[in-house]
């Protein structure tokens, strides 16, 4: 287990207790770890493992004043009780396989891949997931309970509020060990917002803090569909459930337009497809594939972005030119 301690209000988490053992020795060392590594003013989630079961996960965060990102990748896990008294709220995204909750006097709810589950730390859960790979996140529940109640809110990981969630949390990871104290107030605060927008299913598309978040859920649209001929501002914005002009705001708020990011994302697939060594697509059908109008618009924009035709770029890497 390893840490890295930025300051009083952030600082990283790092824990492996996969090897096998009881469930008590595993959570166990899970929460020695948390300790040394995260301190005792923001304990760990209090867990009791079941007498049987399993307790085996990895986990990597991020904590943002008093908030936690983490990645977590459950060997498996099988049984155990969280805390009622625990005032924290936990998100559940899950990304591979799928985690099981069940409320005491309650219906098992299974989040499968593409899902999230929200809830308060209480009442009491027991919980399976093997196997599987989360994104969670452990909130203030001060902040969200006249929302969440005492429900355990599941729900689809594709809504506009959970992909504007999902990006600002991917930025929050890439930009944390950069972010000033005044920048990691901001982040968190942005991120109370827009979980508070996932269980509103609405989100303020005026607030400027959101703007970063905004058009990074645009952009890792972009990059699932880059080849769609459909590809555009308004089909991004419909996606996103915002008008044009905001998403062209948020844009300008990265220095950046929707058309270039498009045009310049493309440009760089082609770019890559030109350095294969087999099976090299000749122009046209780089053109077409990458939805530029003809050739000649193709290789003017590869010029542009690159200072070299595609057939003077192929020939640069060591291939031959690629066919008209």
């Amino acid at each position: 287990m390893t840490a890295t301690n930025k300051s009083r209000s952030g600082g990283t988490f790092s824990a492996d207790v996969t090897a096998p053992g009881t469930p008590t020795r595993g959570y166990d060392r899970f929460r020695s770890g948390w300790e040394e590594q995260v301190g005792s003013a923001y304990p760990a989630p209090p867990f009791t493992p079941g007498s049987i079961g399993d307790f085996r996960i990895s986990a990597r965060a991020v904590k943002v004043h008093d908030s936690m990102i983490a990645d977590v990748h459950s060997e498996s896990l099988i049984g155990g009780v969280f805390d009622p008294r625990d005032d924290r709220a936990l998100m559940h995204v899950v990304r591979h396989r799928a985690w099981s909750f069940t409320r005491r006097r309650g219906a098992e709810i299974t989040v499968s891949a593409g899902h999230f589950a929200l809830r308060h730390s209480g009442p009491s859960t027991f919980e399976v997931a093997q196997g599987t790979t989360a994104k969670v996140l452990i909130l203030p529940a001060s902040a969200l309970q006249p929302l969440i109640g005492d429900r355990l809110i599941a729900g689809s990981a594709a809504s506009a509020e959970m992909r504007l969630l999902m990006a600002h949390v991917h930025l929050v990871g890439e930009m944390f060990d950069d972010l000033t104290p005044a920048g990691a107030q901001a982040a968190h605060g942005a991120l109370i917002e827009l979980v508070k927008g996932v269980l509103r299913q609405e989100f303020d598309d005026t607030e400027p803090r959101l703007a970063l978040a905004l058009a990074q859920a645009a952009k890792d649209l972009v990059d699932s569909r880059l080849a769609d001929p459909d590809l555009s501002p308004s089909m991004l914005a419909r996606e996103l459930n915002v008008s044009v002009r905001t998403l062209h705001r948020a844009f300008a708020a990265a220095e950046e337009s929707v058309a270039g990011y498009i045009r310049r994302s493309r440009l760089e697939q082609a770019r890559l497809q030109l350095l294969a060594s087999r099976g090299r697509p000749s122009i046209s059908e780089l053109a077409a594939h990458w939805q530029f109008a003809d050739s000649s618009h193709f290789i003017r924009a590869f010029k542009r972005q690159y200072g070299q035709t595609p057939a003077e770029f192929a020939r640069s890497s060591g291939g031959p030119a690629p066919g008209a």
